[in-house]
């Protein structure tokens, strides 16, 4: 349970403020269709985090335990720094809006995801770990805390909450998992539920 614990905190921080959460904002004023943004977001999270976590526990279970100690510690540090640097609000791409809420939904968060800092952080969490079904899951709930009330409740939500501290927050987190992982003993090679 701390691999779905520590993805759901991990994801939801990382999340508040990122290019992600603007798109739900544009999405939720452009489409009246709240639940369909909603599933879409879901459905785009649920494929990308858990191509994510495949990766993740494949890297682990191909490198060594002590280098995968060094990776996944020092990664976890340098996701917690760039933390630190807020997103630049990229527009969304307009081609996809035809396909309604759900789809444009569902593409644009995918591609808003891929290289994003709470994919890189399912990758970690999934190659720390192994715990490849919890960790999705808490991923997963974690984009979903941060996103889904920004859907329903819009800017005014998004005013309220401290980008700076919430970033300073997040860095604080990523940077003790990291020096958590290098000050253990490697990380363990359970079996992920792939086997």
């Amino acid at each position: 349970m701390e691999a779905f614990f520590s993805s759901t905190l991990g994801v939801a921080i990382a999340e508040i403020g990122d290019k992600t959460q603007l798109l739900a904002l544009f999405l939720a004023a452009r489409f009246a269709q709240k639940n369909a943004i909603v599933a879409g977001m879901f459905a785009a999270t649920l494929l990308n985090h858990a191509v994510s976590a495949v990766f993740g526990v494949w890297l682990a279970q191909t490198v060594s335990p002590d280098m995968m100690k060094w990776i996944v510690g020092l990664s976890f540090i340098a996701v917690g720094l760039w933390l630190l640097l807020p997103d630049k609000a990229d527009g969304p791409d307009s081609r996809w809006l035809k396909y309604g809420a759900f789809g444009a939904t569902a593409v644009l968060f995918f591609l808003a995801e891929i290289g994003d800092k709470t994919q890189i952080a399912t990758v970690l969490l999934a190659a720390k770990y192994q715990e490849m079904f919890w960790v999705v899951a808490g991923s997963i709930l974690g984009l979903m805390l941060a996103n889904a009330p920004v859907v329903y409740l819009g800017e005014a939500l998004i005013k309220k909450i401290p980008a700076k501290a919430v970033r300073l927050a997040a860095c604080a987190l990523f940077c003790i998992l990291g020096a958590a992982t290098l000050a253990g003993n490697g990380i363990s090679l359970q079996h992920s539920g792939l086997t």
